[in-house]
């Protein structure tokens, strides 16, 4: 009989893609909803890329409540805990996104600690491994640890440092036989599964849709959404990946190398992306109004990479080319009709 491994968040972006990676290699998957009405949508989006053949289920779960996670993770091998929230700071505040990512961390690592699954991969970001905004362009590896006192640091950026060293406190207190694992992605592009949580990939969508007036002086470390299950995957399964972190990022490409490659490769598709740059003093007058562009505009002009050579030596994983993410990622809204 396969093994089931959970897969926290099944509505998400990232999340979806591991239940179709999962699936294709023969496991059982089980993945949490915040609500039970979400199923159907969930099943016919992994539907467009793989027939689930009644291997997947589901479990109502919330990050922000102890109800229902042990019978999540019940007779369950292995937690993929990709779910955190995702959005621009609400409201101003500090707390709307990191309180719910952190204390859903623990209480997933609770449920499967004690259930005695063997390791959880847990979902993290490049921007817990990245140094104040204000110091140099560098390159980092996985033994860097953000300083979530950083005040230049966006809401998101900060649950997300804050969640990993949650997780990785919780971990030094269990004696149990589970084991955990963290993965720290770039900036997740790439085909979409459904128009719902469309996440960074309204980067793009700003672009083909003519929402944004220029390309602003922003860079992405660009992972494929497709090879950000495949290493969570790879993470799950090798024995060396116990213990560890692993940087998921690969090319970097400024907002007007994507615009590029976009008009380059899909002509009249990509009539609406902008040609001209966008100066930083409007991009931070934008931001005022904007809070999508809020978020982006400390990163202006700024360079931050990360290596993924610990994931290429330890788990033989690759990232494929940045342009061909942007480009499928782009086919894909218009499939959906998004743009």
């Amino acid at each position: 009989m396969a093994e089931t491994v959970l897969v926290t968040g099944g509505t998400g972006f990232v999340a979806g893609r591991c239940i179709v990676e999962l699936l294709r290699r023969g496991y059982e998957v089980r993945t949490t909803l915040r609500s039970a009405s979400r199923r159907e949508a969930v099943r016919d989006a992994v539907s467009r890329a793989v027939d689930p053949e009644g291997r997947l289920s589901f479990a109502v779960a919330d990050l922000t409540s102890d109800a229902g996670w042990a019978e999540a993770v019940a007779g369950c091998g292995h937690v993929l805990h990709v779910a955190s929230p995702l959005g621009a700071d609400a409201g101003g505040d500090p707390d709307a996104l990191l309180v719910p990512a952190r204390d859903g961390t623990l209480r997933v690592l609770r449920a499967a600690t004690e259930a005695g699954v063997k390791r959880v991969v847990m979902t993290s970001a490049c921007a817990a491994a990245t140094p104040p905004l204000a110091s140099p362009d560098s390159v980092s590896d996985e033994t860097r640890w953000t300083d979530t006192g950083d005040p230049a640091l966006t809401g998101y950026r900060r649950s997300k440092a804050v969640s990993e060293q949650a997780a990785w406190r919780f971990m030094r207190d269990c004696d149990g036989p589970t084991t955990l694992t963290t993965i720290l992605p770039g900036a997740v592009f790439g085909p979409l599964l459904t128009a719902d949580n469309r996440g960074s990939v309204r980067v793009i969508e700003r672009l083909l849709s003519g929402r944004m007036p220029g390309t602003p002086r922003i860079g992405f470390e660009v992972v494929d959404v497709r090879d950000l299950a495949d290493i969570h995957v790879r993470a799950m399964t090798s024995p060396e990946a116990a213990g560890q972190r692993f940087i998921a990022a690969g090319e970097f490409l400024w907002a007007s190398q994507i615009a590029q490659e976009l008009r380059a490769t899909l002509g009249e598709a990509a009539r609406k992306v902008p040609r001209r740059a966008l100066p930083d003093i409007a991009v931070r007058l934008l931001a005022r109004f904007d809070p999508g562009v809020r978020a982006l505009a400390p990163y202006l002009g700024r360079r931050h990479l990360h290596t993924a050579r610990k994931a290429e030596r330890v788990l033989g994983w690759r990232a494929r080319p940045a342009a061909e993410t942007v480009v499928d990622c782009a086919r894909s809204l218009a499939a959906l009709q998004v743009v």
